[in-house]
């Protein structure tokens, strides 16, 4: 009997190592829908028990995962608007901040900051805003020599308040301190650990044959039946295993760090297949999909988490 969830399928590489979302979330705060940080490792921490369990009020162990925030700047704004289907969005307008943009060797920047003021009188002709950031590995451990360029929706009531806000941050750092806070539930979306091309046993978990049977154990037996003559994607066949994209939702942000706290988290002799954290940190409850040095999206909770409230968690210990 075959293993494994069809709700993903193909069981396929991904095309690229930025992690990706096909959706953001309706927030009605100004902010960012997402940012990206570094995996660094897993550790533990105790903090006083916050949920309604029979242990609430006591001091509990907990699983975390360690990510290391690189150095964000936006350096440009996306307007959409739909198109004549009423089904897609279309890229209509786009401003850059001259100076980040050439940076990042991009050339075609030929509407700069100065057509803000003249945009914001039709800005109700767009119905989304997108801002451009560039996260800058330089400074992390992640051992990366080449800016990640990514596109973050803007989040506010209206189509004015996501264009004030990206504006207001054009050109300028982004810390995930001004996004997000201690206590509030995230999606995280990476790329699992790549396995590379595996039989259906390890793959699928398929039972081995018996050795007298057809001269094989470790393959998947018939392929289907003899009509109709094909073969269903169903059916259990070797093929790429790992390195595919996976969100898991509503993981709690235990503590948000400051370049100056690292200590707090730092390890004697660095995280294994990583090395010490230097910059801003963040520490989310339980595991998160990858392995070290990848990168993460974190992703404001699209299933509406947040909505009873954000309890900043009491930390006790944090182990190193």
């Amino acid at each position: 009997m075959s293993h494994g969830s069809l709700q993903y399928w193909p069981h396929r590489r991904a095309r690229r190592r930025l992690p990706r979302l096909r959706n953001s979330p309706d927030v009605e705060e100004q902010g960012l829908a997402n940012i990206v940080a570094y995996k660094v490792g897993m550790t533990h921490l105790i903090m006083v028990d916050d949920s309604n369990s029979t242990t609430k009020g006591l001091e509990i162990s907990i699983p975390c995962t360690l990510l290391e925030l690189p150095r964000m700047e936006a350096y440009g704004i996306r307007l959409y608007v739909l198109d004549h289907n009423s089904r897609y969005l279309v890229s209509k307008e786009e401003i850059y901040n001259k100076a980040l943009a050439q940076k990042l060797g991009i050339k075609k920047t030929k509407h700069d900051e100065s057509k803000i003021s003249t945009i914001k009188p039709k800005i109700k002709e767009f119905v989304e805003v997108s801002v451009l950031v560039a996260a800058q590995p330089s400074g992390t451990s992640a051992e990366q020599h080449h800016p990640m360029r990514f596109e973050a929706p803007a989040t506010g009531k209206t189509v004015e308040e996501k264009f004030e806000f990206a504006s207001k941050v054009l050109g300028s750092e982004l810390r995930a301190s001004d996004l997000f806070k201690a206590g509030e539930y995230v999606d995280m979306s990476s790329i699992t650990k790549g396995k590379g091309w595996q039989g259906p046993i390890k793959r699928f978990h398929v039972k081995r044959n018996f050795h007298k049977g057809t001269g094989k154990i470790r393959h998947g037996g018939p392929l289907g039946a003899f009509s109709p003559g094909k073969v269903f994607y169903t059916t259990p066949r070797a093929g790429q295993l790992g390195f595919n994209y996976r969100t898991e939702h509503n993981k709690r942000i235990l503590k948000l760090g400051k370049k100056e706290e690292v200590q707090s988290v730092a390890r004697d002799g660095g995280y294994k297949n990583y090395g010490q954290p230097q910059n801003d940190f963040i520490l989310v409850e339980g595991s998160v999909p990858g392995v070290p040095k990848r990168l993460v999206r974190i992703r404001k909770s699209i299933r509406h988490r947040n909505e009873t409230g954000i309890k900043e968690p009491k930390l006790v210990y944090i182990a190193r």
